[in-house]
């Protein structure tokens, strides 16, 4: 076994790898960007190296300097991750040219399945079943149209070297081909470095299975059964499960046996998935990631499994821990994917700092415990636009699905985030949805509820303005122990007092002197712990927590979060939907390209531009019928979040 590795990533990933090498005695190294200097996983480690600025390009993407550290802190061993390095075979041969042990399939592996078209053309002569599709070598623009009419819409198009929903575009009519082609190009390029892509026919009613395959340097290969990734947003997973719902003994093993038929095939070694798209009754291949995923942990919880431990060992030499009639499947797990995004507002991705974190009480490894936290931030810490914005996954294990469920929803309605928009309020609707807890999934479950997960404003109930406006009497009353001259809450000597708080599109009364509180003509009294506030409204007892975040109140209780703020005119000026909405800049990024001409006369909704953030591209439309005046950047500039993008005359 190794004594000290290195891990070339960053974030909840290199944390949970550190986690395992601290309970095996391997020493760790991280390696950090300017961005990085005190996060989490530099904290986790054992020593850390400094690797440049903070775009990946030129830091966790240099398999130079990530080398160099390696052989300077005496490293025998590399651990990728997932995403930057961790599918590069380049990295992986110059890695055994090294003399560094790559915890990862072979080069060869890599090459073989890290470009879909080619994973496809082998599979095809394996008689793998594959879906209807196009993955050939040229990439005329003409003849990928051609394809795409030949195969029939609606077609996908996917980048061959990507992942994560990056150059991937579903497209219903031949008219929109062509334009959809040349956005996933860019994305792709600026992705991957690699613009191919392949067409497939886009399956109405899909779902996404994978099973996770490990293969030794023995010759055994064994599959850790299948997880249901079906659950999706923009081609991008947002809830996975294991075991797959539904799913009956006999599917399970010919998917299992054909992802080991696949992975002994390009002679694999290590972890790795083998991904299906299924329908019916038939299941087709889709392709292999060669390398850890982000949903390994549901298979650790229905296994009892550490897989990184796992890829040490078998990196190491060693022959795979346990066999396939040895392996089964205890109970269900779930994996929920908290991000800093905004599902209002087509899952927007948002940067800024986490003042405010807490997480259900939890475990930090494979099967201590049914609820499990995996992140690499802390309360502090900030979100920024150079990486993915992913704060945490939350994992829960039940003895069935519906327990998981139970325990999901609970877990989500514990977590409290303040800073910048999240997807928690989300998936907790997700979760406790009918379409979700049926087990019936398909690629297309949020878009066909979009009425159920996306519900309208609700106007916040007197729990909830309760604690709201106990807060601001408890804020109030330490400025008043601070300086009681500046104080603002009307204590007045031997009289009661009746105040009004507008919170958000509420106004409440709230009455106090000698005898106590009053609210809304309720008895009210309040008992505090730092954020925490019990409160006896009338007869009613009432738990939550409220943080401020400015003049906006955040009251968590009863599993929901809801945002009040305290009225002031000037902080609502210049907040109009349609045009924050549509003419500025959603976030940070980059102008990739401008779409119609200045003095074009529009309609309402047409594409005006398209901006990159994220490396994802994000079109931006016509609030409504109008005149494009005057664009205000070109391609290629930076722009920052709130900037006017054009000026538009109705």
């Amino acid at each position: 076994m190794f004594t000290k590795i290195l891990i070339a990533n960053r974030g909840e990933i290199a944390c949970r790898v550190a986690t395992t090498a601290r309970r095996l005695g391997i020493k760790t190294v991280a390696v950090y960007s300017d961005a990085d200097a005190g996060s989490k996983h530099v904290a986790a480690c054992d020593e850390a190296v400094h690797l440049g600025p903070a775009t990946a390009k030129e830091s966790y993407l240099v398999m130079e300097k990530i080398l160099a550290a390696a052989k300077a802190t005496g490293a025998q061993a590399i651990h990728p991750g997932y995403g930057f390095l961790s599918e590069n075979e380049d990295f992986a041969e110059a890695c055994a040219k090294a003399g560094v042990t790559f915890i990862g399939p072979p080069a060869s592996a890599i090459s073989a399945m890290g470009l879909k078209s080619e994973a496809k053309s082998r599979m095809e002569k394996a008689k793998v079943p594959l879906v209807p599709g196009y993955h050939g070598a040229d990439q005329a623009p003409a003849l990928l149209h051609q394809q795409a009419d030949r195969i029939g819409y609606p077609v996908l198009i996917k980048a061959s070297a990507g992942g994560g929903g990056k150059g991937m575009r579903a497209v219903d009519r031949s008219a929109d081909f062509l334009a959809a082609l040349e956005s996933c190009k860019r994305e792709a390029i600026n992705a991957f470095g690699d613009d191919a892509v392949l067409i497939e026919k886009y399956l109405t009613k899909p779902r996404h299975i994978e099973v996770q395959v490990f293969a030794d340097t023995h010759g055994e290969c064994v599959y850790l059964f299948e997880r249901d990734c079906s659950v999706q947003r923009r081609h991008q997973k947002v809830l996975e499960e294991a075991p797959a719902p539904g799913l009956s003994e006999a599917r399970r093993k010919a998917m299992g046996e054909a992802a080991v038929a696949a992975a002994k095939a390009v002679g694999y070694v290590g972890a790795g998935t083998v991904e299906f798209i299924a329908e019916g009754e038939q299941f087709y291949f889709m392709e292999m990631n060669t390398r850890l995923q982000v949903e390994h942990p549901v298979t650790e919880m229905i296994t009892g499994f550490d897989l990184v431990e796992w890829q040490l060992r078998v990196a190491s030499g060693e022959r795979l821990p346990a066999t396939q009639a040895e392996l089964k499947i205890r109970g269900h797990a779930l994996e929920a994917r908290v991000y800093a995004e905004n599902p209002e507002k087509g899952f927007l991705p948002a940067i800024g700092t986490l003042s405010h974190l807490r997480f259900p009480e939890h475990v930090s490894f494979v099967r201590d415990g049914a609820v499990r936290v995996d992140s690499g931030v802390r309360e502090g810490d900030a979100i920024t636009p150079f990486y993915d914005p992913m704060i945490a996954k939350l994992i829960v294990w039940g003895e069935d699905r519906e327990l998981a469920l139970t325990r999901m929803a609970d877990a989500l309605g514990k977590t409290q985030i303040v800073g910048l928009a999240t997807n928690v309020a989300f998936l907790k609707r997700l979760v406790e949805s009918k379409a979700f807890a049926s087990g019936d999934l398909d690629t297309g479950l949020i878009a066909k509820n979009h009425d159920v997960l996306f519900p309208a404003a609700k106007a916040p109930v007197d729990t909830v303005l309760a604690l709201a406006a106990a807060a601001v009497l408890a804020r109030e009353a330490e400025s008043a122990d601070a300086d009681p001259w500046s104080s603002r809450s009307g204590w007045r000597l031997n009289q009661v007092f009746l105040r009004s708080l507008k919170l958000g599109s509420s106004e409440v009364q709230v009455a106090y002197g000698h005898s106590g509180y009053r609210f809304n003509g309720q008895p009210m009294t309040v008992t505090r712990d730092g954020l925490d506030y019990q409160l006896m409204l009338g007869e009613q007892p009432v738990r939550g927590t409220v943080v401020f975040e400015g003049e906006t109140l955040h009251v968590f209780h009863a599993g929901t979060v809801t945002a009040l703020e305290l009225f002031d005119a000037i902080a609502h000026a210049g907040q109009d939907e349609g045009q924050g909405g549509k003419l500025v800049a959603p976030m940070p990024g980059k102008i990739v390209a401008l779409l119609c001409g200045q003095g074009a006369a529009v309609k309402k909704g047409t594409p005006l531009l398209v901006m990159e953030a994220m490396k994802m591209e994000h079109t931006i439309t016509a609030p409504a019928d109008g005149t494009v005046a005057e664009f205000l950047f070109s391609p290629g500039d930076q722009v920052s979040e709130g900037a006017e993008l054009l000026k538009f005359s109705l």
